[in-house]
Parts: structure tokens; sequence; C-alpha cells
């Protein structure tokens, strides 16, 4: 009979740990299981506490002989470093073994994002159809307000507030955040609203719904927004992340606030935030620092 692997209780205690006390989605935690399942296939150790430098690097070289993209290797070591920051908390390592060693360089490909121009004829949808209100409704949330797909996807009625001046939406790591919701997203969410009785009963909360009378899903609002840009002749594809990319982007070239944006975008890291743009980060911090007046305030005084 197989020995139990004594390597895999680790693993079902951290992601308890990222399940109740770090609060992280479903989605996130099945990343990090396949992650470190795959790191304890690759290790020829016993236990944990044998973990060393070696066997980090011994991972990564894995990663290239398989044929993992830099990216992915990159993601592999990171979930490594937090199980082992987790491993050194419970006692059973002394120290970081995947701390010191480094990801390999990456580029950072961000999506085209649309110009203003691209976002205005898109949007501007003639068709008055169920289909085409909701589908306009969808899109003008998602630039409007930088929504992901998901928040865009769960958003219920209820979340609509201050008659539909705000939104309040569920984000990464269930960490809720209120959206004002500006003029043009306002009413194009105020028309479909009208005409989603057509489609679905009243005891759907759901805002955005399908022909099948249910909550639409993530795929079929990535579909439409495809169909959109073609039917709508935009010269380049058009899903959901590029219109949050599209709204982080206009937003901090004509602000420069770039905290404020990240608030928007409910990132929880200034850095995040940055990645979203093609602009100078130096010269984003330095607006910052002349900006708000405790950056200016010397801490030794």
């Amino acid at each position: 009979m197989a020995q139990p692997n004594p390597l895999h209780p680790a693993i079902h205690d951290f992601l308890g740990f990222l399940k109740y006390e770090r609060n992280l989605s479903e989605k996130t935690q099945e990343n990090y299981q396949r992650q470190l399942l795959a790191i304890a296939e690759i290790l020829n150790i016993e236990y944990w506490h044998h973990l060393n430098t070696t066997h980090v690097k011994k991972v990564l070289a894995n990663g290239h002989k398989t044929g993992l993209s830099a990216k992915s290797i990159a993601l592999r070591l990171s979930a490594l470093r937090s199980f082992c920051k987790f491993l050194v908390a419970q006692g059973v390592l002394s120290k970081n073994p995947a701390k010191a060693v480094s990801a390999p360089k990456q580029g950072r490909p961000l999506p085209k994002q649309l110009n203003v121009d691209e976002v205005g004829q898109l949007l501007n949808i003639d068709e008055s159809s169920v289909l085409a209100t909701r589908d306009k409704a969808m899109m003008e949330l998602t630039y409007g307000c930088g929504l992901r797909l998901a928040e865009l996807t769960n958003l219920n009625l209820k979340d609509i507030e201050d008659g539909g001046r705000q939104l309040r939406v569920m984000g990464k790591g269930s960490k809720e955040r209120i959206l004002p919701l500006g003029n043009v997203a306002r009413n194009a969410l105020k028309e479909w609203l009208k005409v989603r009785g057509q489609m679905i009963s009243d005891t759907e909360s759901a805002v955005f719904v399908s022909m099948r009378q249910q909550r639409i899903s993530s795929r079929q609002i990535a579909k439409r927004m495809k169909l959109w840009a073609q039917k709508q002749s935009v010269g380049q594809q058009v899903h959901p992340h590029k219109l949050r990319h599209s709204f982080a982007t206009h937003m901090l070239e004509s602000s420069g606030d770039l905290r404020a944006v990240q608030e928007l975008l409910g990132h929880a890291n200034l850095s995040t935030t940055q990645i979203y743009t093609h602009l100078d980060f130096q010269r984003l911090a330095s607006v910052y620092d002349e900006a708000h007046p405790r950056a200016k305030k010397d801490p030794k005084k």
C-alpha cells in the first residue's frame, strides 16, 4: 500500500489559511493548489522542513525544461514563496528559501487600449433592441467604472445605490468598493433596466441576464463585446479587460492621480495600477509627491 504523502497536509493547511485568513477567492485558492501540487511532484524531498534553495532552483529549472513561459515560472515561484512564508510562520522552516531566488525576466505585454475615439465608435450603438440595450449598458459600465469581468457578471440589483449614481462591487479577495456612475453609464443602465423585465422575472437578482432567463455568463459577455467591436467596425478586438485597461489609461492620462485610479480599480498595491498604464511611473510618482500634502512632509522633522 502506498504511503500517504507527508507534503500534502501542509498544502491543505496553507489553503485553509488562504481561505479563512486571507479571504482569497476560490479561483485563487485553486491556482495555488495546482502550483503547489506540481511543485511537490517535482521535488524529491520527504518533508517540507528539508526544503532549501537548491530545491527552489530545481523547480525553476524544471519549468524551463518543460517549456513553461517566463510568466508561468514566475507565478509558480510566487506561489512557492507565499507557501514558504506560511511554513516559516508555522515553524516548519527557519527561513524562506524561495525569497532569495529571482524569477526569470519577462516582458510585460499589455493589451493595446482603445483610444477615446475608438471607445466612442464602439459605444455609439443605434440599435434599440433589448439585447443591444443590455450590451451597451454592460460596456458602458465596464468602461465607465473600470469593472473586472467577474464584477460585472456578479452585479446584483441591490448593488445599484443612491438612485443609480453609484455601484457597490465585490472585488478580488472579497474586498468591497463603491464606484461613482457617470451620466452616460447611468443613462445606459437606466435604459436597460426599463426593458430588463422583457427577459427575466422579478425574482432574478442579477443586473445583466441572458436569453435563458438567468444571470449572463462571463463567457457570453466577452463574446458579445467581441461581436460589437466587429459590428461597429472598431479596428481591434474588444474584450472586458481591454475596456478596463482603457478606463485606467484614460483616467490616469487625464488626471495624473495615481491614488484615485488605484481606488477605482480596486488594486491593493500602487505598483499594480502602474502596470495598467503606458505612462512613466516616475513622473506619476512625482505628481503624487507634489500633490499630496503629507507626501511633502519630512518624517525626520
